[in-house]
């Protein structure tokens, strides 16, 4: 097999996985199934291994095939890049940036950013995703994710763009009617409103410095959004810990207030974070460049 039929079964052989089956995999590249599965064996006989376990429920990626179908995706990106490159792309910012960010924050902080950007650059179109669910890079084709918290090691270079806090706050309402805590036990009189996807709703932890004092909260009401934690916490049910971008315009407005500033863990750090390349694409390299500083003046 030489290399551009080796380039063109790669090719085959990812459109079969993101597909999930040698039919749909067939149908979406126009090709008979007969000549799709023997590519794909004919690749696997090159290779010495089995790629795909094949079942009537579909297909499975065995440990070699996981291995391959990642060097896969990189061989099949760098050499549209380099078509990219050839053809000015990588020297003009243009073509279409995927990213994804945090709900809440990238209404108020990215969204406002994009759109500025592409004001100024008419030729490149963005994708934005906005999801608190955890994204993958690569497996989802992205370009650029905003990471809010601690990063685990990767192979990802993440540009730090700020911190955000986790914030306790209550209704004006609230803290007339109880006496406003002054420190962390105080609060295990009073009414716990848990964001539950940042915290435990039986005890929470407080400070900067390790071991963090832990302390029992009585949540009166749990809950699996921050808009639904500050909503309830504004109507004067208790109060609540959110992180501090998420509350911005409660406090503002004076629907809540924020207590026990002293008592807040270590700021989360704020994240653009994108793949290494041997050529950063221009729309990329012009986005980092123009909203970085954008963003850590938003959130001054």
């Amino acid at each position: 097999m030489n290399v551009t039929d080796r380039l063109e079964t790669m090719s085959i052989f990812v459109r079969v996985v993101d597909e999930g089956s040698l039919t749909a995999g067939a149908r979406a590249l126009s090709m008979p199934i007969a000549t799709v599965s023997r590519r794909i064996s004919e690749l696997e006989n090159n290779i010495g291994a089995e790629l795909l376990l094949r079942s009537p429920r579909g297909l499975t990626l065995t440990d070699t095939g996981q291995a391959y179908i990642a060097a896969c995706r990189r061989i099949i990106e760098e050499v549209a890049e380099a078509e990219l490159n050839a053809r000015g792309e990588f020297t003009t910012p243009r073509g279409t940036l995927t990213m994804t960010a945090p709900i809440v924050f990238g209404r108020l902080h990215v969204l406002p950013v994009v759109t500025a950007f592409l004001r100024a650059f008419p030729e490149v179109d963005i994708r934005l995703e906005l999801t608190d669910r955890p994204v993958n890079l690569n497996e989802e084709h992205l370009d650029l994710a905003v990471r809010i918290g601690p990063l685990s090691d990767s192979m990802f270079i993440a540009s730090k763009v700020g911190e955000v806090r986790q914030i306790i706050c209550a209704s004006p309402s609230y803290l007339a009617n109880h006496k406003t805590p002054e420190g962390p036990d105080d609060l295990a009189q009073m009414d716990a409103i848990t964001f539950e996807s940042l915290m435990s709703p039986s005890n929470w932890q407080f400070g900067s410095e390790w071991p963090q004092k832990v302390m029992p909260i009585r949540s009166r009401l749990i809950v699996n959004t921050a808009e639904a934690a500050i909503d309830a916490a504004v109507d004067g049910l208790g109060f609540t810990r959110v992180l501090s971008y998420q509350a911005t315009e409660a406090i503002k407005a004076g629907r809540l207030v924020p207590i026990l500033k002293e008592f807040e863990p270590i700021p989360w750090p704020v994240h653009l974070l994108y793949e290494p390349r041997v050529l950063i694409p221009q729309k990329l390299r012009a986005f980092l460049d123009f909203a970085a500083p954008r963003i850590v003046t938003s959130m001054a």
